[in-house]
């Protein structure tokens, strides 16, 4: 709950600390004495828009501090765990600071117990700390959006209203793959009828990776075999087979020689070595040409099935224009290019069966959220109903009408229209909440309403800006009887000019406006019970506080 307060140049305050209580505390004071600058501070803390035009005249800087009292199993406390912005690493102190700073430049930093945040974290933080309810909320019952949230925050079905949206979103996110795909799939089909095409011929072809090397060095070789015949005959008869001189018999000749010298002279002994081993090279060299000549072939068939080859070969390169040894590649390229559209085409088709899936299970979703919408509707319902008959309207009758349309166009919020429906006198049938004539009798529907649906929160303290306007005598202190019954399980902040409403609350502040002629000044105080007194004979009478009005303020403490 909301501990303490400190404004500093905020509009007409100078320098403000305030402390409050749990239960109900009504915040009162003369028109225009700025009753509601608490709220507006609080709404810079909680994130509300910064204007410079809200600093104090004179004043460089304007700075609110709001600090908040939070329990062992808050939301808040959890939310600020997840986002390491506690105090101390586990959290005991309960304690949570906001602190917002606007300069007369227009800029404006924030703080959320001491750590630099940025306005979009407060906004995510301040619906776990507070929820404010203002005077023309009225204005936004008339909304059936406005209504729909109403009825969602008053059944708690959070858990229904995420698979709704899950389910939404994954079918929103489906059937935009889909058209993704359809688009693709007629941007691609030209280009997957010439893939086929190409594919076809290449695969008819069928060029191994490598081969085109092969192919040339093979077409090299037949196309010169007699050439390398004829060579290598010539080199085999120079080197070994020659029947006069060839190399290896001159070479043997000078060897012989040579060896018989070296005993004379063993100086010869190293190219007597190298000798021996250039008769051994030789006869390895004739043998390797004896199995060459035995594979040279002279075919002239192999020679033209070989050209047509490389023929073929630089002709599909050309076409597709590159070297024909990248053509295998690129054949690989295109395949694996039209197995991607294939499998693209495939996936085409599935995906009218995996959106029809999401829908199904959306429907599934809205319709569960829908039947638990319908129950509190009902429940809801009622008890507006009771509250508008507390309310001075006897006659009150309050049906919260759920429609749902199963084939209705999707929203993550489901497939439900809702509609406020009222009527205050008898025999008049129920309409809409907007058609209401009465501005009195709107503003106390909106008051049930907005009690009733706050007493649902979860959010521990509850801000009322002079939701009782339009309201007067018994009725104002009905109001006040059921602010102070919510007051049991919320902490209740309420700024009213009823003092029937004012009585009820626990706790009582009052804001004055002060001016010396040259600059004003607001301030609020707490009010003890003697001074509740004056405030309500006050309110009550106006600025002639008399016995009468102050018996009678005594009497509404008493019986508040």
């Amino acid at each position: 709950m909301l501990v303490h307060m400190q404004i500093r140049n905020l509009a007409v305050v100078r320098s403000l600390d305030v402390d409050f209580s749990d239960g109900m505390t009504a915040i009162t004071g003369e028109t225009g004495a700025g009753k509601s600058i608490a709220l507006d501070a609080l709404g810079l803390c909680l994130g509300d828009r910064a204007d410079a035009d809200l600093i104090r005249a004179q004043a460089t800087k304007a700075e609110v501090t709001a600090s908040f009292g939070l329990a062992a199993d808050s939301q808040a406390l959890l939310w600020l765990r997840q986002q390491e912005y506690l105090q101390d690493e586990d959290g005991d102190d309960g304690l949570c600071v906001l602190r917002r700073l606007i300069t007369r430049e227009g800029r404006s930093k924030a703080w959320i117990n001491g750590y630099p945040v940025t306005v979009t974290q407060l906004r995510e933080l301040a619906p776990l700390l507070v929820n404010i309810h203002g005077q023309h909320e009225h204005q936004l019952l008339t909304r059936n959006d406005h209504q729909l949230a109403l009825l969602d925050a008053y059944a708690r079905h959070q858990d229904l209203l995420q698979q709704t949206e899950t389910a939404y979103r994954s079918w929103y996110q489906l059937r935009k793959e889909q058209k993704q795909l359809q688009q693709q799939q007629e941007e691609t089909a030209a280009r997957a009828q010439l893939l086929n095409y190409q594919v076809a011929e290449l695969n008819e072809f069928a060029l191994a990776e490598g081969e085109y090397q092969e192919l040339e060095l093979q077409h090299r070789r037949l196309s010169n075999s007699a050439a390398l015949s004829e060579d290598s005959s010539f080199a085999l008869n120079a080197l070994y087979d020659g029947e006069h001189n060839n190399a290896y018999s001159l070479l043997q000749s000078a060897l012989t020689r040579l060896e018989q010298q070296l005993d004379v002279d063993p100086q010869l002994e190293p190219a007597v070595r190298l000798m021996r081993e250039a008769s051994v090279q030789l006869e390895e060299a004739a043998r390797e040409l004896r199995q060459y000549q035995d594979q040279i072939e002279l075919d002239d068939e192999q020679l033209q099935l070989t050209e047509q080859r490389v023929t073929q070969a630089i002709k599909l390169a050309r076409k597709h224009q590159l070297e024909p040894d990248q053509l295998a590649g690129h054949h690989r390229q295109l395949q694996a290019e039209l197995d991607s559209l294939a499998a693209h085409e495939e996936a085409s088709q599935n995906s009218g069966e995996r959106v029809a899936a999401a829908a199904e299970s959306y429907r599934k979703a809205a319709a569960k959220l829908s039947a638990s919408r319908i129950k509190a509707a009902s429940e809801l319902s009622d008890r507006i109903a009771d509250s508008m008959r507390q309310l001075n309207m006897p006659h009150g009758r309050f049906v919260i009408e759920v429609t749902h349309q199963s084939q209705a166009p999707a929203t993550r919020l489901g497939t439900d229209e809702v509609s406020f429906n009222v009527t205050t006198n008898p025999g008049q049938p129920l309409q809409p909440l907007a058609k209401i004539a009465s501005g009195g009798e709107l503003s106390r529907i909106s008051l049930a309403i907005q009690v009733i649906t706050a007493s649902q929160l979860t959010t521990p303290t509850l801000m009322f800006d002079e939701v009782d306007v339009g309201v007067s005598g018994g009725t104002a202190a009905t109001v006040g009887k059921l602010l102070r019954q919510l007051g049991v399980t919320n902490q209740v902040i309420c700024v009213t000019h009823l003092p029937q409403v004012a009585a009820k609350a626990n706790h009582q502040l009052r804001v004055d406006k002060v001016t010396d002629g040259e600059s004003t000044e607001t301030h609020m105080i707490s009010l003890d019970q003697g001074e509740r007194v004056i405030e309500l004979a006050r309110l009550l009478g106006g600025d002639q506080i008399t016995a009468a009005t102050k018996a009678n303020a005594e009497e509404l403490l008493a019986v508040g």
